[in-house]
């Protein structure tokens, strides 16, 4: 599933500009996720030092994924980027047991900031590909996911990699776009 198909089905609001912010820890998929959606190769992957950002324009309109670098010294750095955010997507990598409470640290934090706060959010539990990974139902829970009732959310299980699960998760973000 490649950009220009989620721009037709964002076709409906012409000369709107989207801006949808992607999270989350380093090694958590971003990156790869960010090239699927680009239709890019994702053979080769490297950390993201600072930010990487992919536009496309058809049709008078404009997507912009912002994919913002999660090493922890970066992370500071992320509530620059919430301004005129119209969808957050927050990739969790599934296989990172040991990390599993600092993903939720990180997200609870994100969930505390106030321009945030009528934003959906598309929580991507990544690496499904791999044997032994959390269910979704397991991160969930551990992130507080089941608390949240008066947020805009949903999860979905993907493999960034293998590109599964992506366009499932990109045509919700679409639909609660159009909402706003």
């Amino acid at each position: 599933m490649g950009l220009l198909s989620l721009l037709r089905k964002l076709r409906s609001a012409p000369e709107k500009e989207v801006r949808i912010l992607l999270l989350g820890l380093d090694n958590s998929g971003k990156t790869t996720l960010l090239k699927q959606l680009a239709s890019e190769e994702v053979t080769q992957v490297t950390p993201t030092a600072g930010f990487n950002i992919k536009s496309v324009a058809a049709d008078g309109f404009k997507i912009n994924f912002w994919d913002i670098g999660g090493q922890s010294k970066i992370r500071p750095y992320w509530k620059n980027y919430f301004e005129n955010t119209d969808a957050l997507i927050y990739v969790i990598d599934c296989s990172d047991r040991k990390r599993l409470a600092e993903t939720g640290n990180e997200f609870s934090e994100l969930l505390a900031d106030e321009k945030l706060n009528d934003v959906p959010i598309m929580i991507f539990a990544n690496k499904q590909d791999l044997q032994n990974v959390l269910k979704v139902s397991e991160v969930a829970e551990a992130i507080g996911l089941v608390k949240l009732k008066d947020r805009t959310w949903q999860i979905q299980e993907c493999s960034a990699l293998e590109g599964t699960g992506i366009k499932e998760g990109m045509d919700w973000v679409c639909k609660n776009i159009k909402k706003n």
